[in-house]
């Protein structure tokens, strides 16, 4: 649709204007930096940082129901730059010309609403939002779409060149990474550190695909993690982790694109997101605040952040009811089918109890809780979500999971709906069904199949048939005829059909 095909007094609002002045900001000492340069940690006293506006208050000069026309009519717009995460351009970020934003199809992801079955065994009217069907198959395209527009600007204006971007990764980081940087491949090249096989065959086969130097290593997320810090401190390296803030920017548009979907009516609605390093539950508080800062949205949404007992130092930090008495601790993780998630020191933590209280204290009343799952209810809700329509990852089975703790423990009353994050593809993680319908998951995952959500193929091959087709093989009419004739018969009787008259 073309500018002039909308309505006059829409139209000036919808090529976002380049203007704002960003800064880090830290959550220990309160110091501002400039963002002329990459940096993940305050260099005064190394706490991590976040992203905020200095003309902040510019976005409120228009009215929140002029900036939802807004935004609803710009998802008409044939223009590139505009069709993904930064539709939302003035609330990510308003510093970057739409020539440098790299876009390669990421957000807009759909909103499925779950089948009857499923919904009466929750109890609640609830959807999954797909974020499996980003580019590379995982929500991680969000902060990466950010993140590297933000580094493509910096090169264009020539504050910084031969970028070599690293992460560590339980998978998706990794194949996100990789995929952006390729786009970039003339001036940037990727390298992912991955704990050695702690990431699936299909996860693997990603960043390997996209050209990326791949280094395994032993241990698990935590320690690739920290020795992705060590290189970014010591090294000159474009760290991709949520420890870079222009990720958590990304990551906001999760939020917008949920209240986008619900007319921006957010007062009975329930998001609920795992939690593995912390930058997606951080994102998803800061995106509602703006909205509801800007008056795009009324009320806050209830969020929900859940966590495997294999891997929960967010829950234990929030066990304590005591704010004052709150201490976190890191976990020593267990293996879990969230693999993602399976990280004990989440370096967002500290985004996370500073944005949580914010986001309370915004909402007047307590909208931030935690769970804790097993992974047998993570196993059991993911296999339950796919055999109903859906193409959810183990950690959307985690989600499902919460949703049903949290409606015993009454955070999640009858009238309020759920919008459940499927943060990857189900077939990155169709190891796990295997293992879960071949009995075969070693006792440290506590995962035992359910009889009821086995499935496997099954062979049919009549045993009076002397001759079948086979490869370069095949029958002579009339014992093709009785092949067809024989094996239809034995499928009819397995499945109970009745002849048509």
């Amino acid at each position: 649709m073309r500018i002039e095909d909308f309505p006059q007094e829409i139209r000036p609002y919808l090529l976002p204007k380049i203007k704002g002045e960003l800064f880090y900001q830290c959550l220990g000492c309160g110091q501002k930096h400039g963002i002329e340069k990459l940096l993940y940690t305050c260099p005064g006293c190394g706490e991590v940082l976040l992203i905020y506006n200095e003309d902040a208050e510019r976005v409120k000069r228009i009215s929140g129901r002029i900036w939802q026309r807004i935004l609803d009519y710009r998802k008409m717009l044939k223009i590139p730059a505009m069709k993904g995460i930064f539709l939302y351009h003035e609330f990510i970020a308003p510093v970057i010309p739409l020539e440098a934003i790299v876009y390669l199809g990421e957000g807009h992801t759909p909103v499925v609403e779950a089948n009857p079955l499923m919904q009466q065994k929750a109890g609640i009217k609830f959807y999954f939002k797909n974020d499996g069907q980003n580019p590379s198959a995982s929500f991680k395209d969000r902060g990466m779409a950010s993140a590297m527009s933000y580094i493509n600007f910096l090169i264009q204006k020539g504050l910084v060149s031969d970028v070599l971007a690293i992460c560590a990764s339980t998978g998706d980081t990794s194949a996100a990474a990789a995929l952006y940087a390729s786009y970039l491949r003339a001036d940037i090249k990727s390298a992912v550190i991955l704990p050695h096989k702690k990431v699936t065959p299909q996860q693997l086969s990603q960043p390997l695909g996209s050209g990326a130097a791949v280094f395994e290593i032993p241990g698990v997320f935590d320690d690739c993690m920290k020795v992705v810090e060590h290189l970014a401190e010591n090294y000159n390296v474009a760290l991709l982790n949520s420890k870079n803030a222009w990720r958590i920017l990304g990551q906001e548009s999760y939020s917008y694109e949920v209240a986008q979907a619900f007319e921006y009516e957010m007062e009975d609605k329930v998001v609920i997101v795992p939690i593995g390093n912390a930058g997606n539950i951080t994102a998803v508080m800061n995106g509602f605040m703006k909205f509801h800062e800007a008056k795009i949205i009324s009320a806050l949404p209830k969020i929900i952040g859940v966590q495997s007992e294999h891997a929960n130092p967010v829950c234990l930090y929030y066990r304590e009811p005591d704010p004052e008495k709150r201490r976190f601790v890191p976990v020593t993780v267990k293996p879990s089918v969230a693999q993602a998630a399976m990280i004990g020191n989440p370096v967002s933590m500290p985004r996370v109890i500073h944005l949580a209280e914010s986001y309370n204290r915004m909402a007047g009343k307590q909208r931030v809780f935690f769970v804790e799952v097993k992974e047998q209810a993570i196993m059991d809700c993911y296999l339950l979500a796919n055999r109903n329509g859906h193409v959810a990852c183990t950690h959307g089975g985690e989600c499902l999971a919460g949703l049903m703790a949290a409606r015993k423990q009454k955070i999640v009353k009858d009238e309020e709906i759920a919008i459940l994050d499927s943060t990857a593809h189900a077939l990155k993680f169709s190891g796990f069904q295997e293992m879960y319908f071949e009995n075969r998951f070693p006792p440290e995952f506590e995962v035992s199949p359910n009889p009821k959500l086995v499935n496997a193929p099954i062979l049919m091959r009549p045993s009076d048939l002397e001759k079948v087709p086979g490869p370069g093989n095949p029958l002579p009419d009339e014992e093709f005829k009785i092949f067809v004739k024989r094996v239809s018969e034995e499928i009819a009787k397995a499945l109970n059909l009745k002849k048509s008259a």
